[in-house]
């Protein structure tokens, strides 16, 4: 198996400059990691949706640094050409900038990230700066910041007046000269995510916020449809594996059931002679 080249920040920045749109998915496992180092998928993002589609939480907000380390140490096994982004847990970076140096050291060192998510806004600015001096590259993810989920009363699409619209186009210009490495813009209008991306040197990813950012990341249950329903509408279906894998898992259970599985090709036997010294001892009187 040929060796890919690893791909890194220079690399995404690059893409941005050659106009060529970057793919990223959301992982959260080694085996799904060690797929994907097979595509041209450039970047995965190990994000706290691992708490939701994963632990079956409602919201991100249970998930915990430790947790999250573990399970981005397994993603980066599996997948040693890509760019590994650690998506920083609720309230891992919030309380204040030594907390998240400490932190962000930890999906780093321990998991072998690249560089690290952090949900921020203007706010923020000055941990990220510090995150920055630290050495530890920030992608700033901006928009709906699902783990403010509270404070933006639901999962809504931020900045659609005019007003908010320039807040986020100055929120990112900020982050850029805090020193982040990259942006991630989630459900904003596709016209500020253009002017965004076109106005910052920073490589943009998006997420349901259009076709103008440098690339994009889904969420990978959604775009493989492992859960029933409608995905969302920002997200291509790609498969249906929830019907997949159904199919799969009734036609075992009816093979177990029927004696159809398993069979004695599906196990090991023992040979002529010691199956006979095994007759020969348990016929000893006791």
């Amino acid at each position: 198996m040929a060796t890919r080249s690893k791909i890194t920040l220079a690399t995404l920045v690059s893409r941005k400059r050659e106009k060529r749109r970057i793919p990223v998915i959301t992982c959260y496992d080694h085996a799904t990691a060690g797929v994907l180092e097979q595509t041209e998928v450039d970047a995965l993002l190990v994000g706290d949706t691992y708490g939701e589609v994963c632990l079956g939480h409602s919201t991100t907000l249970p998930v915990t640094v430790d947790h999250l380390v573990t399970v981005t140490a397994a993603v980066r096994r599996g997948a040693p050409s890509k760019l590994l982004i650690g998506d920083m847990p609720y309230l891992s970076y919030q309380v204040c900038p030594e907390e998240a140096i400490h932190n962000a050291g930890k999906f780093m060192a321990e998991a072998g990230c690249d560089c690290v998510k952090v949900e921020v806004d203007r706010r923020l600015a000055g941990t990220v700066e510090a995150m920055s001096r630290a050495t530890l590259p920030v992608m700033a993810h901006l928009g709906l910041r699902p783990q403010s989920i509270h404070q933006h009363g639901g999962y809504k699409c931020q900045g659609k007046t005019a007003p908010q619209a320039l807040a986020l186009v100055e929120d990112a210009k900020i982050m850029e000269d805090a020193g982040a490495v990259a942006l991630l813009l989630e459900a904003i209008p596709i016209e500020v995510a253009r002017i965004i991306t076109e106005r910052t040197a920073l490589p943009v990813i998006g997420c349901a916020a259009g076709p103008h950012c440098d690339g994009t990341v889904v969420v990978l249950h959604d775009m493989l449809g492992f859960a029933a329903g409608h995905p969302p509408r920002s997200v291509k279906r790609y498969a249906e594996m929830h019907r997949v894998l159904a199919d799969a898992f009734q036609a075992y259970a009816g093979d177990v059931l029927e004696g159809r599985f398993p069979e004695e090709t599906h196990g090991v036997s023992m040979s002529k002679d010691e199956l006979e010294r095994l007759g020969s001892m348990l016929a000893r009187p006791c």
